[in-house]
């Protein structure tokens, strides 16, 4: 079955940086665009970045634009998020996603904690 796993989150200081993995197995992920979203305590869960199969075309929210990276290794099923230049504000539980066939898919989520 589909599965995404999460990893690389941590507690880090404003200003700082964490590149977070997620590895994919069940499908074939090549095919499909993949996202990052993020959860804070009480609130909704947002789109934070997205990438087109093939790398080429990417997307962020206005929030992280200039400060996140998302890129894709499809030969590992891996997709990655760097994030630099951290926030207070960016913590919250980041969670990978990616649609397949119109079945929606999740990670278990990684916390990221940013101190001031």
């Amino acid at each position: 079955q589909v599965q995404l796993v999460e990893s690389g989150g941590g507690l880090v200081q404003a200003g700082g940086s964490l590149r977070l993995s997620c590895a994919a197995s069940g499908h074939t992920f090549s095919n499909y665009a993949m996202d990052w979203f993020r959860q804070a305590p009480g609130k909704e869960r947002d789109f934070v970045a997205a990438i087109r199969w093939s790398g080429s075309s990417t997307y962020y929210a206005n929030s992280v634009q200039g400060r996140f990276t998302i890129s894709r290794d499809n030969a590992k099923n891996t997709v990655y998020l760097q994030m630099n230049r951290l926030k207070p504000e960016d913590t919250a539980v980041y969670y990978c996603h990616a649609r397949i066939d119109g079945t929606d898919y999740w990670g278990q989520g990684t916390q990221v904690t940013v101190s001031s």
